[in-house]
């Protein structure tokens, strides 16, 4: 879940801490191993299972759970958004104490979390089972073979939103390619100079964005497996990469798109203003631009993300989290039960997920459901956007991340800042980050590969 959003963190990103990787030496290669205590509902009464997230609406989830189980109740707690909920993680499994029995995991911050014996492996209690049920890009992130490290509940496939008064008014065509993107964004800034048709961000909340577009652009940058340790393959600067910099350094040198940061009022209002023409963002997208832009409501619609080479149909992610059972959680069958059902296949709960918290999900029996599907969105002027999320999301690719995935976004945003200020050439970037962070990785005890 990686968005400007304020009610979720998404791709906000900090500089990797020594807990990242602390005494990795001795746990690569146990990296998965740990477990905790089995325990059932005993005579005393239900398990509690206390549940750290900050999923919008979860109230109702947790309600809605608690109602239908009688044996297992959910002590959910609001433990920070995103880094913040993160920092605590890592010092309350450092301590030995004090962890949840389920925590919400970004995509990206499980295998940091994994590497570090955070996590169990709840093959063991049945979520295996679930493999079927979600679709494979997301499935491969939370395991490795049989081994199952999370349970996935949403995801983030991009598409790009377009103010249709402004493309209408300047004769505009909807891009279907990048090519197409380039000559339109050039169009728009001839016939208003203070208008783009979208805006690069500049900051470490843009980092999820980036990369996803250079999912689109075939870039996979880490192979990555916990049973691999402490081989892991890192490829920071491949063609994909090297590609969506070049495109997108071009488009900033000529001042043909903004580069204000995400999370600043001034790139809010540039989506309200009409100074941007285009948002390129994720399936979770409708929701955040219909409480950031409240008065531009009925003037966006919703058009595939452009593509490299033209008919084609390659895609990429922004965002998504988990349910994760951690290592000290004493009750691994109840929490593994937890993980699974409180989103899983609910009905109930993906009502609210989908009308009240804008969650996109990844169980393909809700995911490709006609209530999903062909639910219209009056913020778009009434129009089925997930007709063109869902396709996006069935033709994602998979992709791996890595377990020091904070200092390469860290690191990633600083070199991007140098570009777009002209300190460092944009053809130096990728080979750049991947000398800096393959660096990195090597003082950290990982084995790289290229």
């Amino acid at each position: 879940m990686s968005s400007p959003s304020p009610r979720r963190s998404r791709s906000f990103r900090r500089p990797a801490t020594a807990a990242a990787s602390a005494a990795l030496a001795g746990v690569l290669i146990a990296a998965c191993s740990a477990g905790g205590s089995e325990s059932g509902a005993g005579s005393s009464g239900p398990v509690h299972i206390k549940v750290w997230a900050w999923y919008p609406q979860f109230k109702p989830v947790v309600d809605e759970f608690n109602r239908t189980h009688k044996n297992i109740k959910v002590d959910w707690v609001q433990a920070g958004v995103g880094q913040d909920e993160y920092t605590k993680l890592k010092t309350a499994l450092k301590a030995g104490k004090g962890a949840p029995d389920v925590v919400m995991l970004e995509f990206q911050e499980l295998p940091t979390i994994q590497v570090s014996k955070g996590l169990l492996d709840i093959s063991k209690y049945g979520a295996n089972e679930d493999k079927g049920k979600y679709v494979d890009w997301a499935w491969k992130q939370v395991s490795d073979g049989d081994h199952v490290y999370a349970i996935p509940v949403d995801g983030g496939p991009m598409a790009m939103m377009y103010r249709e008064d402004i493309f209408k008014k300047y004769k505009l065509k909807v891009p279907t390619t990048w090519a197409e993107f380039k000559e339109e964004a050039a169009k728009l800034r001839k016939a208003d100079p203070k208008a783009y048709l979208t805006n690069f961000g500049s900051d470490e909340t843009a980092a999820g964005w980036l990369q996803g577009l250079m999912w689109q652009a075939g870039s996979r940058p880490y192979t990555y497996a916990p049973s691999k340790l402490p081989n892991i393959g890192v490829r920071l600067n491949d063609p994909g990469a090297k590609k969506v910099y070049d495109y997108w350094g071009d488009l900033i040198k000529n001042k043909l798109v903004d580069t204000s940061s995400y999370a600043t009022t001034d790139f809010y209002n540039g989506l309200s203003s009409g100074k941007y023409a285009t948002y390129i963002a994720a399936g979770w997208g409708p929701g955040y631009l219909q409480s950031v832009a409240k008065k531009t409501a009925g003037k966006w619609r919703v058009a595939p993300l452009p593509q490299w080479t033209k008919g084609g149909n390659d895609q990429g992610d922004w965002g998504g989290s988990t349910f994760a059972v951690t290592s000290q959680t004493k009750h691994p069958k109840e929490a593994t039960q937890v993980a699974r059902e409180i989103f899983g296949e609910s009905e109930a709960a993906w009502k609210v997920g989908i009308d009240q918290a804008y969650l996109f999900p990844t169980v393909k029996s809700v995911l490709n459901g006609p209530y999903f599907q062909n639910k219209k969105y009056e913020f778009f002027g009434g129009q089925q956007v997930n007709k063109v999320f869902v396709p996006a999301a069935n033709n994602i690719g998979t992709f791996d991340w890595s377990p020091f995935q904070d200092y390469a976004y860290n690191t990633q945003t600083t070199l991007v800042g140098k570009a777009i200020e002209g300190r460092l050439p944009w053809s130096s970037v990728a080979d750049t980050l991947q000398q800096q962070v393959t660096s990195y990785a090597d003082k950290q005890g990982f084995k790289v590969n290229p």
